[in-house]
């Protein structure tokens, strides 16, 4: 079997079906693959069938700063990973409108998931793609060991806005050659460890298996959603650092 063929496998094995809305979060080393990140793509995109919705976060938060203010939806790279950089740039790929937390989107509900997000005046807001998945019965698939990167997360931290959360006005930005200011969340990242969100889910919310020689996770948003509002509300800090030592 070709690594092409047994990453279709594994996809299939782990719970990616036809018609699904997947959000993909990847590291492409923890593959050790020799398929090229177009060929990855592919199979994600034949998985998936004309039916289904494949995601990719395209966050932009270390090459659009306060000292490099400027947003270009078409142009800007990602700053988080192979597979993201070079998604962006195949066709029928469609990119919500955010200058560090846009979203990457290409199949039957790009459109309704992107679409919305320039509405927020925060970087995971309820119109963002990140936070739109529960409606559309997403899951999200984890290539690697890095539930640390859980940005839908940071949705859940924008709706409790637990102790850590500081609310500013970000610095001006330039977002697709029109001025615009956000909401800044002062604290996103603080201490985080979103990888907890594993010990909140169980079977078959959460599924756990191998991608080729990578870990990987698939969840289903509706869970996580409600599983880490619950654990929020009654423990502010569940999922950031243990604050004790600070105190």
């Amino acid at each position: 079997m070709t690594d092409k063929e047994r990453f279709k496998s594994d996809l299939l094995e782990l719970g990616v079906n036809p018609g699904d809305v997947v959000q993909v979060h990847s590291s492409m080393k923890a593959l050790e693959t020799e398929c090229t990140p177009e060929e990855i793509i592919d199979i994600l995109e034949e998985v998936l069938g004309e039916e289904g919705t494949l995601l990719m976060p395209a966050l932009t938060y270390e090459n659009v700063t306060a000292e490099q203010p400027v947003f270009d939806s078409a142009a800007t790279e990602p700053c988080i990973g192979l597979l993201p950089r070079v998604f962006l740039h195949r066709p029928g790929v469609e990119r919500s409108v955010h200058p560090t937390h846009s979203v990457c989107a290409k199949g039957k509900m790009a459109h309704r998931l992107t679409v919305g997000h320039s509405m927020d005046d925060v970087a995971v807001g309820p119109h963002s793609p990140f936070m739109l998945l529960p409606l559309y019965k997403g899951k999200l698939l984890f290539i690697g060991d890095i539930l640390h990167s859980c940005t839908f997360l940071h949705g859940i931290e924008t709706i409790v806005r637990p102790p850590y959360i500081r609310q500013t006005q970000s610095p001006a930005f330039t977002v697709n050659g029109q001025t615009r200011q956000y909401v800044a969340n002062d604290g996103y990242g603080w201490g985080s460890e979103f990888q907890r969100i594993e010990d909140i889910l169980e079977d078959p919310d959460i599924r756990k298996g191998k991608l080729l020689s990578a870990n990987a996770y698939l969840i289903d948003a509706r869970a996580l959603l409600a599983a880490a509002l619950v654990k929020m509300w009654a423990e502010p800090y569940a999922f950031v650092t243990d604050i004790s030592a600070y105190i």
